[in-house]
């Protein structure tokens, strides 16, 4: 199955080291981050599943959950967590599904059988509070993910989504941002009082507002 932009996000239930998620009902209307790992016991994905955990407090403030999957049993991912703790220093506080059965890992079509048919390949997807997704990227297996990244396209789409406005190349919280070309100089007023630089008409740079969960 194809997963695209502003799809609904499929629902499943599956088996957790958390219990079993009914994923919908536990998202509720949080923001999600679903992440899978090729396999139980993989280096660099130990290093990535402690980095999440540390970042408990970014997810908090963002009103986001991540939630991360192996194609291995909740036993295995229980020994997998004791070496997480051990090696790097941080416990996890968010399910790691157990997708043994591999329902949950092709309903997202995690699995690309020319890179390897029995294990799920690096997946990200942002879900919305509507259960849309709005982020899907593939990393290889010898890449670790950008966390820092994936908070900074939900900071983004957190502050398109309240204001008239798009995000730039390289923008980080704080830096200014593009008011969208569908809204006009006249309702741009209203809504951007203090005014803008204009580079072109379709290109009008505003400071950015303030983000939903800073203010």
């Amino acid at each position: 199955m194809s997963i695209q932009l502003g799809q609904i996000a499929p629902d499943f239930e599956q088996v957790s080291t958390h219990g079993t998620i009914k994923f919908h009902q536990w998202l509720g209307d949080s923001w999600g981050v679903l992440f899978s790992h090729p396999k139980d016991y993989t280096p660099v994905c130990t290093t990535e599943l402690a980095e999440v955990a540390r970042l408990k407090p970014e997810w908090d403030k963002r009103h986001a959950k991540p939630i991360g999957l192996s194609v291995d049993p909740a036993d295995s991912h229980k020994g997998w967590e004791d070496d997480i703790k051990e090696t790097q220093g941080q416990s996890l506080n968010f399910p790691l599904l157990a997708d043994a059965d591999r329902k949950v890992s092709h309903l997202y079509g995690m699995i690309h059988p020319e890179a390897d048919p029995t294990v799920t390949v690096r997946s990200v997807f942002i879900i919305d509070p509507n259960k849309k997704v709005r982020l899907i990227i593939t990393y290889p297996p010898s890449t670790g993910r950008n966390f820092d990244e994936i908070i900074r396209v939900i900071d983004s789409l957190q502050l398109t989504d309240a204001h008239k406005v798009a995000t730039p190349v390289n923008w980080n919280d704080g830096d200014e941002v593009i008011i969208l070309p569908s809204l006009s100089d006249d309702d741009a007023k209203t809504r951007f009082p203090e005014g803008w630089r204009t580079l072109r008409p379709y290109l009008r740079m505003v400071a950015q507002p303030r983000l939903p969960h800073r203010q």
